[in-house]
């Protein structure tokens, strides 16, 4: 038993790093050299994480020898632990072995939109938007509030976040579409079972080496009265921005800082990674290969299903994943929704 890997092209690539990173004029564009960096890191742990799963392969060969020669009960449940975990790990060595765009690197923007359906729709949004805000936190990644639309009740209507980490734009760029809830209403006293939805955007946050040319004559900037947090001095002067994109009809804004000149300077940046992520779609689009694989996002096109009640089911429509446990993955424990996302739809 082994763990079937292309190892040798993991170790060309990382000597060819190795190489740029000793030559003498390597620190002379800084960004560049720190984006050289973050790779090298990057095939080093998928090419440590190989080795550790082969040990652990070793390791397990040894317990099936040693249950040949004489069974024993409890050395054959751990055996039954060691590679259920043992499987998970080699599903997230696979799907990080897919990380290899150059956008997959980059800090991502999600947005959450309630979709038509009032105050449940607009509690999923807000259950969505918590369950990436978890995923982040367990991941190790950081998370900024953008914008945010407050529900008239409960929930929100949108929400802008900025997950910020390595290949946080890799990981969940196949998060767009349509999420879908079933579940008995707690805001219905006649305890009916509803379906809410709520559509999902990620975009890669494009750094400076990325060059998107935005004309002022393009664009129309709007300055409001922030209703988020920030104090007083938020909520009494126009200090939130909406920048809206006219050739394209694109709309950003944010409202996190007080600040009007730092708001309208995250939301140019969030305009530019928009349209950055626009010119990635049509690229795909053109890419007759993964034709099959793409998924409009609009009502009626779930990615996803979370079914609270009459059964407890996660489902992914794409890549047919299922999870018993909702309130589990509710709690950001989206790991293998992600990573089996990566394998299939690359």
């Amino acid at each position: 038993m082994g763990v079937i890997f292309d190892q040798n092209s993991f170790k060309d690539k990382l000597k060819e790093l190795e190489n740029l990173i000793s030559k003498d004029d390597f620190w002379n564009d800084n960004q560049k050299a720190q984006g050289i960096l973050k790779e090298k890191n990057f095939v080093e742990k998928i090419i440590n994480e190989h080795c550790k799963l082969n040990s652990t392969c070793n390791d397990l060969n040894d317990f099936v020898s040693s249950l040949e020669k004489e069974y024993d009960e409890d050395l054959y449940k751990e055996l039954k632990s060691n590679l259920k975990s043992l499987k998970k790990k080699i599903k997230s060595l696979e799907a990080n072995c897919y990380l290899s765009n150059d956008s997959d690197q980059l800090d991502c923007f999600l947005e959450v939109h309630a979709g038509a359906g009032g105050t449940e729709s607009q509690d999923w949004a807000d259950m969505i938007r918590r369950m990436y805000l978890k995923w982040s936190e367990k991941s190790g990644r950081s998370c900024i509030l953008i914008s945010e639309s407050k529900g008239e009740e409960a929930g929100i209507k949108s929400s802008t976040i900025k997950i910020s980490g390595i290949n946080s734009f890799g990981y969940l760029k196949y998060e767009s579409g349509v999420h879908r809830l079933v579940r008995i209403s707690p805001f219905d006293s006649n305890k009916r079972r509803h379906t809410s939805f709520a559509s999902v955007w990620v975009y890669p946050v494009v750094d400076d080496k990325i060059k998107i040319d935005i004309k002022d004559k393009d664009l129309r900037i709007d300055t409001y009265r922030s209703s988020g947090a920030g104090g007083q001095h938020v909520n009494t002067t126009d200090s939130a921005v909406r920048i809206t994109h006219l050739p394209t009809k694109i709309v950003v804004q944010c409202q996190n800082e007080r600040s009007q000149h730092k708001n309208k300077d995250t939301a140019l940046k969030m305009l530019k990674s928009r349209l950055y992520e626009l010119e990635l779609s049509k690229r795909r689009e053109s890419d007759k290969s993964k034709e099959d694989n793409k998924t409009d996002i609009g009502w009626g096109h779930q990615i996803r299903s979370y079914v609270l009640q009459p059964y407890q089911l996660v489902k992914d429509n794409r890549t047919s994943v299922e999870n018993t446990d909702p309130q589990n993955v509710l709690d950001g424990e989206i790991n293998e929704f992600l990573e089996s996302a990566l394998v299939k739809l690359n």
